[in-house]
C-alpha cells in the first residue's frame, strides 16, 4: 500500500486537552453524535443476521467512545489505531476493565495494512470525526483496503462534519468548519484543508448505507454502513432509517441522493 500522501499530524499536542476542547467547541454534540447508535447495535445485528466480534477502531482519541462499546458488546475484540502515543495512552487507560478484549498499534491508517495480519477480518469498524483528516484520494485508498479486511455483512459506523445543504445556514458551517481545520493546522500540523466525501468511497468498496442521524441542522451526522457480499460498489441502496427495526420492512430504492458535502475546493 503507499505511504501517505500527507505529512502526518502530532495529536500529542492536544491529547490531554481534547476533551475540553470539544466541549468548548461544541458542548456535548461530539461524543451523542458518536454515540447515538451504539444502543441500537443489537438491534442492527439481530435484524441484518450479523455478529460483531471483531472491530477495527481508527482514530478513536482517548477511547470514549471505543470503553462504552466494549462495556456494551460483551462478546467483541477491538484492535484501536492512531498515530499519537499520547491518545493510545489515554485509550488504554480509560479501557482498562477490557484489556482482556483490547489490542492498539500505533500506526496511520493508511500504512497499517503493510502490518496488517493478511487474515484479518474485521466485523465492525469504526472511524468517528477521522475521516476528515484525510484527502480525498486518501479516503478512496483507505476504504478500498478496508473492504479486503472486512466479513460478509460487516458494519461501518461513521461520523463526521458536513455542510447543510440550508442556503442560510451553509456559509455559517463552512466557516466554522473552515476555522477548524485552522486550528487543527496549527495545534497538530494537520495539512488537510477540506471535507472529504466518504460516501462515494464506502460505496465504490462496496459499503451501503443503512442508517443516518444528524444534529445541529445537518453540521454533525453519524451513519451506520454495511459490506455487501457481492463486493464491488452498490448499485441500489436502502435509505438511511433511524429506527432499526424498520430494516426488516423497508424495500430497496434508488441509489443515494447527492452527498451533502461541498463542491471539491479549498476551503482555505
Amino acid at each position: 500500500m503507499a505511504r501517505t500522501m500527507t505529512p502526518t499530524p502530532n495529536f500529542d499536542r492536544v491529547a490531554r486537552i481534547y476533551r475540553w476542547a470539544e466541549y468548548l467547541s461544541l458542548g456535548p454534540f461530539l461524543h451523542q453524535t458518536r454515540t447515538h447508535f451504539l444502543s441500537q447495535l443489537p438491534a442492527l445485528q439481530q435484524a441484518l443476521r450479523v455478529e460483531c466480534r471483531e472491530a477495527l477502531v481508527l482514530g478513536d482519541g482517548d477511547g470514549r467512545f471505543l470503553a462504552t462499546l466494549l462495556a456494551q458488546q460483551t462478546q467483541l475484540h477491538a484492535l484501536a489505531i492512531d498515530t499519537s502515543r499520547s491518545m493510545l495512552a489515554l485509550l488504554r487507560r480509560r479501557c482498562i476493565p477490557y484489556g482482556d478484549r483490547l489490542r492498539t498499534q500505533q500506526t496511520s491508517a493508511l500504512d497499517l495494512f503493510d502490518h496488517l495480519n493478511p487474515n484479518f477480518r474485521a466485523d465492525l469498524i469504526v472511524t468517528h470525526f477521522f475521516l476528515d483528516c484525510l484527502t480525498q484520494p486518501e479516503v478512496d485508498r483507505l476504504a478500498h483496503h478496508l473492504a479486503a479486511h472486512t466479513s460478509p455483512g460487516a458494519l461501518w459506523m461513521h461520523s463526521d462534519f458536513a455542510i447543510p445543504s440550508h442556503r442560510l445556514l451553509a456559509p455559517f458551517a463552512a466557516l466554522y468548519v473552515r476555522l477548524l481545520y485552522l486550528a487543527f493546522r496549527i495545534l497538530t500540523g494537520l495539512r488537510v484543508t477540506r471535507l472529504p466525501d466518504p460516501h462515494s468511497a464506502l460505496a465504490a468498496a462496496g459499503f451501503q448505507r443503512i442508517a443516518r442521524h444528524s444534529l445541529l441542522c445537518g453540521l454533525l451526522y453519524t451513519e451506520v454502513w454495511q459490506c455487501q457480499e457481492s463486493g464491488p460498489a452498490v448499485k441500489e441502496s436502502r435509505p438511511a432509517v433511524e429506527d432499526p427495526r424498520a430494516l426488516q420492512r423497508t424495500p430497496p430504492v434508488p441509489p443515494l441522493p447527492p452527498s451533502p458535502f461541498p463542491a471539491p475546493g479549498e476551503l482555505f
